[in-house]
């Protein structure tokens, strides 16, 4: 195969995975439920919490500042934090705590109740998005997990957005695009803007 063939190939497998998505009722219902309460934390005077590991630690830091900074159109920041940037905090939390518990020891130092945690897991089985997990039944925080079709993670927290598919690269695609989505929603309907682009 060539590189212009696997190209092809490739952006075909990435777009089923995304027709799939679109197809599934319960995902989609779980894309909606999830912006509407972030919208009510937000006017409730809250915060989101997001954390991942490797892409998804990147995809955790994109959604964050997506919230603090802007998406389609200037408005105020809305509180967002990345629990996945401040490496001081992470090498002493794994240092003397373990690192499957880097992200539930932030959650138990940083939350307030009526905050919102999202974890974000392709295997649907990182132990640190698990513990984390269950660190937010304890202190009151909504708990929801972007992950694949299969994991702990989707029998753990208050939502589990699912994406159909096994393929570690093409769920990433699509839970940066859920995020994407989440954002749209929570701006226009916190700043009551007409419509925003699609």
């Amino acid at each position: 195969m060539d590189n212009l063939d696997y190209v092809k190939k490739y952006l075909k497998n990435s777009l089923s995975v995304k027709e799939r998505l679109s197809k599934s009722e319960d995902v989609l219902e779980n894309i909606a439920k999830t912006a509407a309460i972030l919208v009510q934390m937000y006017k409730n005077g809250k915060k989101v919490m997001i954390a991942g590991n490797g892409g998804s630690a990147a995809d955790a830091q994109h959604i964050a500042a997506e919230f603090v900074s802007r998406f389609f159109f200037d408005r105020p920041g809305l509180p967002a934090l990345a629990l996945t940037t401040d490496t001081s905090m992470l090498t002493a939390i794994g240092n003397d705590y373990g690192f499957e518990n880097i992200f539930a020891r932030q959650l138990q130092a940083q939350s307030c109740e009526g905050d919102v945690f999202i974890g974000i897991s392709t295997s649907g089985n990182s132990k640190n998005i698990v513990n984390a997990v269950k660190q937010c039944s304890e202190l009151g925080v909504r708990s929801i997990v972007l992950c694949g079709e299969s994991g702990l993670l989707r029998n753990m927290a208050d939502i589990a957005i699912q994406v159909p598919s096994e393929s570690t690269p093409h769920i990433q695609e699509c839970h940066i695009c859920i995020g994407h989505i989440i954002c749209a929603i929570v701006e226009k309907t916190i700043f009551s803007e007409a419509e925003s682009s699609v």
